[in-house]
């Protein structure tokens, strides 16, 4: 246990914030004299803040996967990540290895889930987009069972963004490549808890398939980070960033890593597919737009017969370009991004009237999103433009597919490195925002209040990396609808960039048989202190962490 300094201030966060802000993403790009080509490649590292009586509890460790103990017992990269192929693999036998990327279209994945976190039931898992997610201790950050999608539905990738209804079922998609002679979008849903006499089986044995949508290609099929849904729709957009399967299944062989199977079509349209969900059938109309990438959706609602959908969407691939490791220390000399991150609303109108006059725009809503009728009977969308320079966007997840005001998201603009945090008034456009020198904030959380009457009454959330060395990475307590800073805990430990994570409140933690055991976490007691008051007062809070 290391010491403790106080701050003499009384905290301005609010006493109701308990439970555990929980981070993922990678955190180990060198093992041995061996090193990652891509940032998004590293080994999974979990880092967990628990809130408890105003006081901080502070742990990271990492995710203790087949891949991560292959890689460490050997010393070197030993197994492929998406940007990174690994040769030969002693885990396996290398002509056995072989045989295995002939014989299969798809190659075994890496279980290495470094990019979100999914709730399921009681339970937590971190995920990535491969076919294997792995079940956790929130509180001890412990790695348990792995779990094996492809076991309950046919996919051979997964999305890290699940979505979760009012009953507590995980909804899911994922992509079934060249199943049975068709490669399709498969949307499934996982149950919070199975039937009392089968309470020894787990919730993925009551796996349901929602729907399905074929893919306009059979060996090319889109790239997706995630969806939408509303109270009645599941919305797809099948982007034309997309994957060469047949590239892909001999990708080992010739030399090359997965991601260069990924090309981007700018000449190719996107499509945008709403399954209805209680008839679980598309709607027959086409719905496209122009070419584009994009890797988040924000939120979607209907509103008078039309689906309103906002995504952050790119003009080109080079976000995912930027964060090869030998780009990334260029990041801030000449490399930039050669799209900004656009910030789009589409509107898109379900019930119209079939007799209206080809080229005529069929949006009724006041905006500046069109969808104009096209002699084929296809609608041709356009969106407005609600902003620029955002991503990693969240919202009031209590808000989720319904109509909201609000985005609280990162500032990225030409670079791909946050450097502020902002919040964005949907409606007006207008924007608040949080940024210091030298300040790189994480993907931020919101957490409503127990009493909330609006939708940003509650708290934002972010971990701040320091690129000055000698100041100290810090978690951001921020409120939500002023977003004046009510305090932040000073961390003297090393901390990584992360991609995602969530808040869970108390009430949906199991209750701890023992205390924090000093096997997985060395921690110390912090009390926050208001910088509002006292801005140049700087406390040092010392914290440990226990790497394995």
């Amino acid at each position: 246990m290391r010491n403790i300094s106080y701050s003499n201030l009384k905290s301005e966060v609010p006493t109701w914030l308990q439970g555990i802000l929980l981070r993922n993403g990678p955190g180990m790009h060198t093992i041995g004299d061996t090193t990652y080509n891509h940032w998004f490649d590293g080994l999974a590292l979990l880092h967990s803040f628990t809130f408890k009586n105003g006081e901080v509890y502070y742990r990271s460790k990492y995710l203790q996967s087949d891949t991560y103990n292959c890689n460490i017992e050997a010393n070197r990269i030993v197994v492929s990540e998406f940007g990174t192929m690994a040769y030969p693999d002693p885990c396996k036998n290398i002509f056995s290895k072989a045989f295995s990327y002939l014989s299969h279209t798809i190659p075994e994945f890496t279980d290495n889930c470094l990019i979100n976190i999914m709730k399921t039931g009681d339970d937590f898992y971190a995920t990535s987009e491969t076919n294997f997610i792995r079940k956790i201790n929130p509180q001890t950050l412990e790695t348990l069972e792995k779990v094996d999608y492809s076991k309950y539905v046919a996919v051979n990738v997964a999305t890290s963004h699940p979505h979760y209804d009012s009953a507590g079922n995980v909804l899911n998609m994922g992509t079934s490549i060249v199943d049975k002679g068709r490669t399709k979008y498969i949307m499934f849903k996982i149950p919070p808890s199975v039937p009392e006499k089968e309470k020894k089986k787990s919730c993925f044995k009551h796996l349901e398939v929602v729907c399905s949508i074929p893919s306009r290609s059979l060996l090319h099929p889109s790239y997706y980070h995630s969806f939408g849904i509303t109270e009645n729709y599941i919305i797809f957009v099948e982007q034309p960033f997309k994957l060469d399967i047949v590239k892909m299944a001999t990708a080992y062989i010739r030399g090359v890593n997965w991601a260069s199977c990924l090309s981007y079509h700018k000449e190719d349209k996107t499509w945008f597919h709403f399954v209805d969900k209680k008839t679980k059938k598309e709607v027959s109309t086409k719905f496209y737009s122009d070419a584009m990438v994009f890797f988040h959706h924000i939120n979607a609602y209907e509103e008078d017969g039309h689906i309103i959908f906002d995504l952050i969407a790119y003009t080109d691939n080079s976000l995912y370009e930027m964060f090869y490791l030998k780009k990334l220390t260029e990041v801030f000399e000449e490399n930039k991004l050669t799209s900004m991150p656009t910030c789009k609303r589409f509107v898109v109108p379900l019930q119209y009237n079939k007799d209206a006059e080809v080229g005529s725009n069929l949006v009724t809503l006041p905006s500046t999103a069109t969808a104009v009728k096209e002699k084929d009977g296809s609608i041709y969308c356009q969106p407005e433009i609600l902003c620029e320079g955002i991503e990693l966007p969240r919202i009031n997840y209590d808000y989720n597919g319904k109509t909201y005001k609000y985005v609280f998201a990162t500032e990225v603009q030409w670079s791909p490195v946050p450097t502020k945090i902002v919040k964005l008034n949907t409606q007006t456009k207008e924007m608040l925002h949080w940024g210091e020198n030298h300040c790189w904030p994480s993907e931020p959380i919101f957490v409503p209040s127990p009493d909330a009457r609006e939708e940003d009454d509650g708290v934002v959330l972010t971990c701040v990396v320091v690129s000055d060395p000698k100041k100290a990475p810090f978690l951001l307590v921020l409120d939500a609808k002023t977003f004046r800073e009510l305090g932040r805990a000073i961390i003297d430990v090393e901390m990584h960039l992360d991609l995602h994570g969530m808040f869970i409140p108390q009430k949906d933690l199991k209750t701890e048989t023992e205390c924090l055991p000093a096997l997985y976490a060395i921690t110390t007691l912090l009390r926050y202190f208001s910088l509002f008051c006292i801005p140049t007062l700087t406390v040092s809070l010392l914290l440990t962490v226990f790497y394995r």
